[in-house]
């Protein structure tokens, strides 16, 4: 089973932003401009909308329309607009506008391009896709880019579906235009999705600074409450990029939520807060992405979960020594975007290691080479044998040294009934022979756990080289 997920992304250590004039954070606000987008009997659709609205546990009105719900929306587009545009004016803000929608806002979207606001597409109407055949909303994306280009003079390069499908972001892919898709609430900073073999970035978006919140059951009540999230987001943000890991801070907005009177003023108090700190990058999402794109491009990288059983067995058969079975295993078992990486694939191998048969654990023990013995001297080890042990000098010992290491091998063997194991990248020459004569004298039991965890460890050492 492949896992489509990624759940491991950058990992502990995000790679630095290096956002312009090496600010500390990217604050990226954006206007959802759906007013007249929005389900309703008079736009062709099959009931009144119920979504993001001041009316709480609203439903759909099938067959008629819905008079408070429609001028709630009305709302949004006569003032909310405006009071969030006199604020926001001259700040590089990004419009998630619904196609429709613009179309029906010829003031609006002229006020959006003198203020050099950018306008991302947030798809042809406000309506949910979960249940949309693909194909379907296919036909809305073009529709929408085309509808977008003739409303504005030029096509969308940022899109945000919203109420998606799980094929929104592969459809988003596919249309081959946009310079970033915004669906996705992975992360604080831009990643690279790769679909069908082809990059695509991704502008993660937000669901909790954002006024939608005051619409649901467990959201904002107040202004103040709104601010106080706002400001404690950032502040985090903020003393993360302090210490050297900038990341971006998205903020979302409606004009009938936040454009009324008793929030807008979170959104001034937070600009505010904002401005009264030193390295603030206030962008658009476009602009975020073409300096991602510039300072981050997209690396191809070694991706295990995506290989063929052949290509995989053949690369990773041998992590552990002479015991393809485990790399099959693993192979055959789930994998993703987890397992891509050395210290992921590793903890995957050494499940099937350790689920395996008490026979097939003490085959995997008695495949590996004693230290320095026979094979060694005959060139006869696997070349990670070979690259490991030379790596603690076990490839050059003094006669002595090497009779030493024979008595203590042979001892081990006869007591235990496998070869002495351990991780030789871990420890220099005297460090060996002083584990070696140090775990001969324990008993079996204890040893055969100490062999197998030191498999596992020189699994992740060998991994580590190979996934560099």
């Amino acid at each position: 089973m492949r896992y489509s997920r990624d759940m491991i992304g950058y990992g502990e250590h995000a790679p630095d932003a290096r956002w312009p004039g090496n600010a500390k954070i990217a604050v990226q606000i954006v206007v959802n401009y759906e007013e007249g987008g929005e389900n309703s009997i008079e736009h062709g659709d099959a009931a009144s909308e119920a979504f993001l609205s001041e009316i709480i546990g609203a439903q759909p009105w099938p067959g008629k329309r819905h008079w408070n719900m429609e001028s709630i929306y009305d709302y949004g587009a006569r003032a909310g607009f405006w009071r969030l545009y006199r604020m926001l004016s001259d700040i590089p803000v990004t419009v998630y506008g619904v196609a429709t929608a613009l179309e029906r806002a010829p003031e609006q979207v002229a006020a959006m391009q003198r203020a050099g606001w950018e306008i991302a597409t947030h798809g042809l109407k406000w309506i949910d896709y979960r249940d949309i055949p693909a194909e379907v909303e296919a036909d809305h994306i073009a529709k929408a880019v085309e509808l977008h280009t003739r409303v504005t003079g030029q096509r969308p390069y940022g899109f945000y579906q919203g109420r998606t499908s799980m094929n929104t972001v592969a459809l988003g892919c596919e249309e081959g235009g946009f310079e970033y898709l915004a669906d996705t609430i992975a992360d604080d900073l831009p990643y690279w999705h790769v679909h069908k073999g082809k990059p695509q970035l991704m502008v993660p978006y937000t669901m909790d600074a954002n006024d939608m919140r005051f619409s649901s059951g467990q959201g904002f009540g107040t202004g103040v409450e709104f601010f106080d999230y706002l400001r404690d987001s950032f502040d985090v943000l903020y003393a993360e990029g302090q210490a050297g890991a900038p990341k971006m801070m998205s903020i979302g907005l409606h004009c009938r939520l936040a454009g009324r009177p008793g929030r807008a003023l979170a959104i001034q108090r937070f600009i505010d807060h904002c401005r009264a700190h030193e390295g603030v990058w206030f962008a658009s999402r476009l602009d975020i992405a073409r300096h991602w794109a510039k300072e981050h491009p997209y690396q191809p990288r070694q991706r295990p979960s995506q290989m063929g059983r052949d290509e995989f067995v053949q690369k990773f058969g041998g992590i552990y020594e002479h015991s393809p079975f485990i790399a099959e295993r693993t192979f055959d078992g789930e994998m993703g975007a987890i397992h891509d990486t050395a210290g992921g694939l590793a903890l995957r191998m050494a499940q099937v290691f350790r689920s395996a048969s008490d026979d097939e654990r003490l085959g995997v023990l008695n495949a590996h080479p004693d230290l320095a013995g026979k094979l060694a001297a005959a060139k006869q080890l696997t070349a990670d044998s070979t690259s490991e042990q030379a790596s603690a000098g076990l490839d050059a010992l003094t006669d002595a040294e090497r009779a030493e290491f024979q008595r203590v091998n042979t001892a081990y063997v006869e007591k235990h009934g496998f070869p002495f194991i351990i991780a030789v990248r871990d420890h220099d020459k005297p460090g060996i022979m002083a584990a070696m004569n140090a775990r001969l004298a324990n008993d079996t039991k204890t040893e055969r756990a100490e062999a197998e965890r030191q498999v596992a460890r020189i699994a992740t050492l060998r991994l580590q080289e190979a996934l560099k």
